[in-house]
């Protein structure tokens, strides 16, 4: 097994797949890429067992005769591949005892591989529904919800997206029952209805992988009840989905809202930044008090003394209230929001805050964003 390789190209892959790689794997052979040479197509794949990738690079020199795939060890490989950028790498492996030689002009380098017979076979996905997915409405969703998601093992389906396709909509929701976001396109829909739960970390390497690409690439969905896989460009990635029913998160919408408060988003979200600062640690509570075209943003931590107090003008619609929310949340949801102006829809003290992105003069869009934020409770 013999080929010539870009350093560059090679680097580049090497390191958007390298995150899939956990350290201390209870499956040792996964600290491992794996190698396929196919002719002249290199195929690399890296794999956790729950997310598995593979991206492909075509070759100008090949020699696949002989023993045509080999575990390699990552990390090592990766970081001496990265200091070659601009340089060609000829690539020898040893049939007989799994050693690898390196050369980049006049440098050599050994490392040794492993028996790729050991390494886990990529799951094939039977009786398979397929879609077509543009990459930049993938990236959108991606970025407006993934951050929404949480982190408790005791609650698995909230630890991913959920994907909801139908006839009228795509919808994806991620939520932790403290915030949620729903993020929808009604220019995608599916004949088939379907819905299930995405990983993050599949979800987080495909988009830092699309978001390099200059151009909007289509991304091939396929998917049954167990397993989802995602092929674009030269990459594919295969993940098994999270079981589980997800939580009914439109009845956590609170329908009636009559209070309404359209701010400017930069300038809110910078108040709450510098304000949040002298809350108390544990609960982050920042205090909003509404009153005609006046907010005024509040925090304090009795047990420092600390306050703080700010006054915005803002365009308010309701009764003259005060809520109080996380301020974490808070800088979370407006720092996913791409518009000048946000509205935030409130009924109650003790209910949750909806926030949307605003445009004055909005054109009709198929897309739409909805960030709930639940309440906290306001100390006397």
């Amino acid at each position: 097994m013999k080929f010539i390789v870009h350093g560059g190209t090679l680097s580049r892959s090497l390191q958007s797949i390298y995150s899939v790689i956990t350290t201390n794997n209870a499956v040792p052979i996964l600290e491992n890429f794996l190698f396929q040479l196919d002719e002249k197509t290199l195929s690399i794949t890296a794999s956790d067992i729950e997310t598995t990738v593979t991206v492909k690079l075509e070759l100008t020199d090949a020699d696949a005769s002989g023993l045509n795939q080999i575990a390699v060890p990552a990390k090592i490989l990766s970081d001496i591949v990265k200091t070659f950028s601009n340089v060609p790498l000829s690539f020898v492996v040893d049939e007989e005892n799994y050693s690898i030689e390196i050369t980049s002009g006049e440098g050599k380098y050994k490392l040794t591989g492993l028996s790729a017979e050991d390494y886990p076979r990529i799951a094939t996905i039977e009786d398979a529904s397929k879609i077509t997915i543009p990459s930049s409405l993938l990236v959108n969703a991606i970025s407006k919800t993934i951050f929404a998601t949480g982190v408790e093992e005791t609650r698995p389906q909230m630890t991913g997206v959920f994907c909801e396709q139908t006839e009228n909509h795509i919808t994806f929701v991620g939520t932790d029952a403290h915030k949620l976001v729903r993020y929808r396109r009604t220019d995608f829909t599916n004949d088939t209805p379907t819905n299930f739960i995405l990983p993050k970390k599949p979800l987080n390497l495909m988009k830092n992988i699309l978001v390099s690409y200059k151009e909007d690439a289509d991304v091939l969905m396929e998917y049954n009840v167990k397993n989802v896989a995602f092929t674009f460009e030269n990459y594919s990635i295969v993940c098994r989905l999270i079981e589980g029913k997800y939580p009914n998160y439109e009845a956590a919408i609170p329908k009636e809202n009559p209070n309404k408060l359209i701010i400017d988003r930069i300038a809110f979200l910078s108040s709450v930044k510098r304000v949040s600062l002298f809350a108390n640690q544990s609960t982050q509570q920042v205090r909003l008090k509404l009153s005609g075209s006046e907010l005024i943003i509040s925090a304090e931590d009795i047990d420092f003394s600390n306050a703080a107090k700010e006054k915005l003008s803002c365009n308010y619609d309701g009764e003259d209230m005060e809520i109080g929310f996380n301020a974490k949340y808070l800088l979370e949801m407006l720092n996913n929001v791409d518009t000048e102006n946000v509205l935030i829809e409130m009924s109650q003290p003790n209910r949750a805050g909806i926030l949307y992105p605003y445009e004055e003069k909005a054109e009709s869009t198929a897309e739409s964003i909805l960030m709930l934020v639940m309440p906290v409770m306001l100390a006397n």
